[in-house]
């Protein structure tokens, strides 16, 4: 077979029947063979946000995302999609266009390093130069990127590999004798964790990314549950127990409630499950959490004890470890310290609209009475992102797409997609602010190409929000470079691609715009005006501990 055969041959044998990506000439054997097969193939309109669709799509449904793109700017273009996923541990696999092997190095027209420069951001990548071994290779990439800690892999195909002809020979197994990840923890490590559950007083459980994409959300829930253990989330692991959950305190870390921050610098053991304790969480991490004990449980070693010291590590998969800690775990009774927590969720609310003005955690709550419980909500970067962190209800996991680790602006939209391809069922809406959506709105068109029913509610505040916030907190109010001047009209841009759109500047006509949107046959976009004021609280600067918020 050809080497486009053989790599689409073996895509359907992962279970692949999606991919997204852009065309170009090393690639164009490729896409001609990829008619014979009953793959869908979604052209994005950059190649940004293949990466990023691949990577909704992966968030969303639990499988392996995949995208395509030819070589040279082609495959740059991928980047800061993969090193997006790789920061949140998402499964992607990304196959690239390269110049024909016997060029590598001679600079040939579109050539680029694509594994030279993906190393630090993927998983683990790939250059194929032997059309034999291709089976093989796409075998092992989906194997990576879906076990253990899951991330992106890289596939670089050069042409000749891509035109080149061999047997093909179905690939069963895999053998990797460098890669095991460890899946059962250390029964002896849990049984001291278990012991120190048991005799705390004030226990609070950290809730990470890495409770999502283990499937553990039930098993954790149990634990926390058992042992009446306050739970806080991070923004990866918002979901991965219920947000309405009575010991559920909601988002920790630089834009958490003052609740939540409280509970860890106050509690006397912290047991976090699948997070990376990045500085975003910790704040300043020599004051992190001063009265506590340290339990993490982690599927990645390379975790443990990297940015928070630990007591108890325990390196493993949740969905093996926590069902093992559950069963030395006592029933506890924690009501003083829940009570405690509790006194401290009445802090000053956000930052209320002035008469005539649109606040945007009312538009937030306005829209959870009105979608279906099934809803995905997508995010860009920014402002919008965190008041939809601190103002969602999750009801399930893998309901909340955004750019946690790498904060990339221009996410929400193709992501939307991949998750709107991957669960045509569910309700998707995106929530975006002007300075994101402008990153990417180009992928209107995509939406508009395959039907999608995508409903963006798009914050219009005339300026890049959170970096005007931190000049206005931070910076004596000296605005530089922020303020967005001809911002477009956003649902005139919409209907220049074929969806409808509306703008509304108060706040009576929230409630009707969202459900215009809602009930449309089709993606809607509500530009949604506020003013550049309102921003959000509480707000931990940086190089600041958790306890010392900037308060409204």
């Amino acid at each position: 077979m050809k080497g486009a055969r053989i790599l689409l041959e073996s895509l359907t044998r992962e279970g692949c029947d999606l991919v997204f990506g852009y065309p170009g000439g090393a690639v164009v054997d490729l896409y001609d063979e990829l008619l014979n097969y009953p793959i869908r193939h979604v052209l994005v309109r950059h190649e940004q946000a293949a990466a990023h669709a691949a990577d909704g799509y992966a968030r969303a449904t639990g499988k392996v995302g995949v995208c395509f793109t030819t070589s040279g700017p082609g495959a740059t273009n991928l980047v800061s999609g993969i090193a997006c996923a790789y920061m949140d541990s998402v499964p992607i696999v990304a196959f690239t266009g390269q110049v024909s092997a016997r060029l590598l190095g001679r600079d040939a027209f579109q050539e680029a390093d694509l594994t030279g420069i993906t190393v630090p951001i993927t998983k683990h990548n790939y250059l194929v130069k032997d059309v034999a071994d291709l089976a093989r290779v796409v075998k092992e990439a989906f194997h990576i990127a879906s076990t253990g800690r899951p991330g992106p892999v890289l596939v670089d195909l050069p042409k000749d590999v891509i035109m080149g002809e061999a047997e093909f020979r179905p690939v069963k197994r895999v053998h990797l004798p460098g890669y095991k990840p460890t899946y059962k923890g250390n029964l002896p490590q849990i049984a001291k964790a278990a012991n120190l559950l048991n005799n705390s007083l004030r226990p609070v459980a950290l809730i990470g990314g890495g409770v999502v994409s283990s499937g553990a959300s039930d098993a954790v829930t149990a634990l926390c549950e058992k042992a009446e253990i306050p739970i806080v989330c991070t923004l990866m692991g918002l979901g991965g127990v219920r947000s309405d959950h009575h010991l559920n305190f909601g988002l920790v870390g630089m834009h958490g409630s003052i609740a939540a921050n409280n509970a860890v610098q106050h509690c006397d053991l912290l047991i976090g499950l699948g997070t990376r304790f990045t500085d975003r969480t910790t704040g300043l991490v020599e004051q992190f959490a001063p009265r506590a004990m340290v339990i993490h449980i982690d599927i990645d070693p390379a975790e443990i004890g990297k940015n928070v010291r630990v007591n108890v590590p325990v390196v493993g998969h949740l969905s093996y470890v926590i069902p093992e800690l559950l069963k030395l775990v006592n029933e506890n009774d924690h009501s003083e310290w829940i009570k405690q927590i509790k006194s401290w969720q009445k802090e000053p609310e956000t930052r209320c609209a002035e008469p005539g003005e649109i606040e945007p955690r009312i538009v937030l709550e306005e829209l959870m009475k009105r979608v279906p419980k099934n809803t995905i909500v997508a995010t860009d970067v920014g402002q919008h992102q965190m008041w939809v962190a601190q103002h969602w209800k999750f009801t399930a996991p893998r309901r909340l797409l955004s750019s946690g680790g790498l904060g990339c602006m221009g996410y929400g939209l193709p992501a939307a997609v991949g998750a709107q391809l991957g669960k045509p069922d569910h309700t998707v809406i995106l929530i975006t602010g002007d300075g994101s959506f402008q990153m990417n709105m180009q992928e209107l068109a995509t939406v508009k190409a395959n039907s999608l029913p995508i409903k963006i509610f798009l914050f219009n505040n005339g300026c890049l929000g959170m970096v005007r916030q931190w000049q206005d907190l931070l910076y004596h109010k000296r605005y530089s470079q922020v303020e967005l001047f001809c911002n477009p009209d956003f649902p005139a841009i919409a209907r220049a691609y074929g969806l409808e759109g509306r703008t509304i500047s108060s706040p009576d006509e929230v409630g009707p715009s969202i459900v215009e949107a809602l009930t449309h046959d089709g993606p809607f976009l509500v530009d949604i005006r506020i003013p550049a004021e309102q921003n959000v609280y509480p707000m931990v600067p940086a190089g600041k501990a958790l306890d010392e918020a900037i308060l409204p």
